[in-house]
């Protein structure tokens, strides 16, 4: 099964949440502003997959910046790839890259970055963060935005 498709098979339809990330299809449509340089920021602040040795769940708030390229990616398809993570199990620092490296093979950006804020996990928070290179030059970029984890207070 293909990774992404160009075909908008999800928007507009009922779809169920899909099994696994590898079942997930990412659907990208045309950048309608090409050749410009801008950044789209995604924020996911309640990712949730499982520890792949306990099976309890992890939680993670995403933060994905990007300047497209040709290609969008769509946004319902987006959410169902990063929901399909629920019941999967895998390292945060898997989910973390393996998320920046399947939306980067799937739209070709100019330029991708994730950030991963983990809660912690054994009184630990595992902060992951992936970028595909340097950001383009005059790029106006704000700070992802996420405080490091204080606990209660």
């Amino acid at each position: 099964m293909p990774h992404y498709t160009d075909a908008l098979t999800q928007l507009g339809a009922a779809t169920d949440l899909p099994a696994s990330p590898d079942r997930a299809v990412l659907e990208r449509v045309p950048n309608p502003q090409a050749g410009e340089v801008y950044a789209i920021r995604f924020t996911q602040p309640e990712f949730t997959s499982l520890c792949p040795m306990t099976g309890q769940p992890d939680f993670a708030h995403l933060v994905i910046d990007y300047v497209p390229g040709d290609w969008l990616v769509e946004s319902k398809s987006l959410k169902l790839f990063l929901g399909s993570f629920r019941n999967h199990g895998a390292f945060h620092e898997d989910c973390t890259v393996g998320i920046g490296k399947r939306l980067a093979e799937t739209i070709s950006p100019q330029w991708l970055r994730i950030g991963g804020y983990w809660y912690p996990r054994g009184g630990m928070p595992i902060d992951v963060f992936w970028q595909t290179g340097a950001a383009p030059a005059g790029l106006w970029l704000p700070d992802q935005g996420v405080a490091g984890y204080r606990g209660r207070g």
